[in-house]
């Protein structure tokens, strides 16, 4: 029941997310985007069964480390929960049809009842009648007359090892008013779990029935959703390593300034990128954790960095798989295909991490996001296609060449980018098998790695080809020159007389082919 409940409430809530994201974000980059405050703005419940739902929220809280309430003396709106795990109601309010409402008298006392029920996911099934061998979720007369709950309440099961859980909190319409508003109630979290929030009625003159308000929830160290907490953490680190990186690069870099070459500047700009990205998204998590809330402005700019280093990291896989700048000396005709095929994929990812990260924030995610998911996996695999197939042809012109510093160097890259490839792919199952077998987020604890090891591998990659193409000062191991000469030196090779001569036409052969090649393309 309650994974249908939850299917129903996505289908309601957001399909409408990526069209409002698309069509207002960048008008509202000084707004706030709901975080661990969940807001209703007068909408509906929906139908299941003999009842009827709202689905209030959900997300991963840890037990509270504190059993002893302290205030905040300097808020008047937020009271300071330090140490302790809550969902607070502050305040939710139900607004009933104007005719349900002139049905009753002034004077009447119950004229209806809406309920908050708060449980952890492992209660799923003590919700309704299936303990019962009903198929009913509220009481109707039959199972009132057993004794097995109230009529015109829904049935709850309780949990006998965590007594008063699953939690409902009752909300009654007084004579003919049409809004009923909840008692402000905190609710402390003492056991670890993923708790869902619904709010539901089972008389059907309540139908149409709409809701407006707000719930909080916090865990003991700040506003983070459970799955989002451990990865605060890994931003912070993340930064450090790229960071260290980014020292490492730029005194290598400053030290053999005289031999740079076009591709450092794309890697050092990467490298940039990537120290960005990561501190702000630290902040921005930092900051949510603080406040509750996620401005805009800040998680746009921390997707849009993300969106811009994926993007120049897989053209920078890309040219350096054709060999530019070392058996070519530019993309020819190949540069508005790069360039367009870039911009494609950048679209695609923003308009992804967008709906991601300023979506709702229930702490599960929905069928909605395949739409946009399958255009960047679909250009993933084009990037990926196309880099190992780039390599095939650099990696054959540099045989033909018998340039065998910069082919050792190439085939470094295309094992390191093979093992890559391997445990991307790997993951992939993973992450499929961890979405199919986990649809309500009962593991949200471990669910950071899987965003994790994408950076991670990001970074491993990174660092790979620093390595490789580090400034030296011989550039000639991985530079393009316009005369290949210098190569046979290079490595090694002793050419004399005639052979000599002939080596020398052939590599010049070869490199006026290139140019030819760069040209046509």
């Amino acid at each position: 029941m309650l994974q249908d409940m939850k299917q129903r409430q996505f289908r309601r809530g957001r399909i409408k997310i990526p069209m409002f994201v698309v069509c207002v974000g960048l008008l509202l980059c000084f707004s706030n985007v709901n975080a661990s405050i969940h807001e209703y703005r007068m909408e509906a419940f929906s139908p299941k069964s003999d009842a009827f739902f709202f689905h209030g929220g959900s997300e991963g809280l840890y037990a509270s480390k504190l059993h002893e309430p302290t205030t905040d003396a300097s808020s008047e709106t937020k009271p300071s929960f330090k140490g302790k795990s809550i969902i607070s109601f502050d305040p939710v309010t139900f607004v009933r049809p104007k005719e349900t409402a002139k049905s009753h008298h002034q004077m009447q006392q119950n004229t209806g009842l809406v309920e908050a029920i708060i449980l952890e996911v492992k209660d799923r099934a003590r919700i309704g009648g299936s303990s019962l061998k009903s198929d009913a979720i509220c009481c109707n007369k039959q199972l009132a007359d057993q004794g097995s709950c109230n009529q015109g309440e829904v049935i709850i099961q309780h949990n006998p090892n965590n007594l008063g859980w699953p939690k409902r909190i009752k909300t009654f319409f007084q004579g003919d008013n049409e809004e009923a508003k909840m008692d402000v109630e905190t609710v402390e979290i003492n056991s670890t779990g993923m708790y869902y929030l619904y709010f539901m009625f089972c008389d059907p003159q309540l139908k149409g029935t709409l809701i407006k308000g707000r719930t909080v929830w916090k865990n003991p160290n700040g506003y983070l959703p459970g799955k989002m907490a451990p990865l605060m953490t890994f931003y912070g680190l993340m930064s450090l390593a790229y960071l260290v990186l980014g020292l490492a690069w730029f005194l290598r870099f400053v030290q053999f300034w005289k031999d740079i070459i076009h591709l450092h500047y794309h890697i050092t700009l990467v490298i940039a990128l990537g120290m960005c990205e990561m501190a702000v998204w630290y902040f921005e998590y930092s900051n949510f954790n603080s406040t509750g809330t996620r401005p805009m402005g800040i998680t746009l700019w921390a997707v849009t960095f993300g969106s811009v280093k994926k993007t120049l990291s897989r053209l920078l896989l890309l040219v350096v798989s054709m060999g530019f700048g070392v058996v070519r000396p530019t993309l020819g005709g190949l540069t508005s295909k790069v360039v367009l095929l870039g911009l494609i994929y950048f679209i695609a990812t923003e308009a992804l991490e967008l709906v991601e990260h300023l979506g709702n924030i229930n702490d599960f995610s929905g069928k909605a996001k395949l739409v946009l998911v399958l255009p960047v996996a679909f250009l993933d695999a084009c990037f990926i296609l196309w880099i190992f197939s780039s390599l095939s042809k650099t990696l054959e012109k540099l045989q033909m060449r018998r340039n065998l510093a910069k082919l050792e160097l190439y085939r470094k890259f295309t094992n390191a980018l093979a093992v890559s490839v391997l445990l991307s792919i790997a993951w992939i199952g993973f992450e499929l098998y961890f979405n199919a077998t986990d649809p309500l987020s009962e593991f949200w604890q471990i669910a950071w790695i899987i965003p994790a090891f994408w950076n991670m591998l990001a970074y491993c990659l990174l660092v790979v080809i620093c390595v490789l193409w580090a400034p030296s000062r011989n550039p000639t191991r991985y530079a393009y020159m316009e005369g290949m000469g210098e190569d046979s030196d290079e490595e090694g090779i002793a050419l004399t007389g005639n052979s000599g001569d002939m080596a020398m036409k052939l590599e010049r052969q070869a490199i006026g082919d290139d140019l030819e090649e760069d040209k046509r393309e």
